[in-house]
């Protein structure tokens, strides 16, 4: 019964920290003007998502999620950043991250980052546009799974349902969604 109610748990119970940061992260692609705007964007998202893979690695592996080695963002923003002529940054500090200290809060972390996914590939085509980047250069991270990412998305979900079979699991795996998005927020204002 809970496998049945956690996505349903997740998507309403980080809603609005999902919508502020997103909403964060739209006002920035709004406001992106240059080469130099759109680098700045991706350095972000490497100190952030760098930081927390590194956390994340050391609770999920291939033995609890087989394709997990594929999932990692991290070199795809950092190409993405060298394609361009850009600094790849230090990575976030723990104290800019979520406390993930178990697999159930790894898991409500990969949620966040597999969930930006979904709004990648929209993204991508934003910035494409926008930056006349018409081969596609520095375009790996917000492509991701290209047309995989439905098939990527189901699949994830499945394995994370497979990890909350209790209540308290569930709720392990929310607070540290919501506790994500809101430090990625954090982190992307600074």
């Amino acid at each position: 019964m809970i496998k049945n109610n956690l996505l349903e748990q997740l998507k309403s119970e980080t809603l609005s920290n999902h919508q502020q940061l997103e909403k964060n992260l739209i006002l920035k692609l709004k406001e992106m003007a240059s080469l130099q705007d759109y680098l700045h964007i991706l350095q972000i998202f490497y100190a952030y998502f760098g930081a927390l893979e590194d956390q994340i690695n050391q609770y999920i592996g291939a033995d609890q999620l087989s394709d997990y080695a594929a999932r990692r963002k991290t070199l795809s923003i950092k190409e993405d950043i060298l394609a361009l002529n850009g600094i790849v940054p230090e990575k976030a500090t723990a104290a800019d991250l979520p406390v993930i200290d178990d697999v159930l809060k790894a898991f409500g972390a990969l949620y966040v980052i597999e969930g930006s996914t979904l709004g990648g590939q929209v993204i991508s085509k934003m910035i494409s546009k926008k930056l006349e980047l018409a081969t596609g250069e520095g375009l790996s991270f917000f492509r991701s799974y290209g047309e995989d990412t439905m098939a990527m998305w189901d699949s994830f979900k499945v394995v994370l349902e497979s990890h909350a079979n209790t209540q308290h699991e569930a709720d392990v795996i929310t607070q540290a969604a919501n506790e994500t998005f809101q430090k990625f927020k954090v982190w992307m204002e600074k």
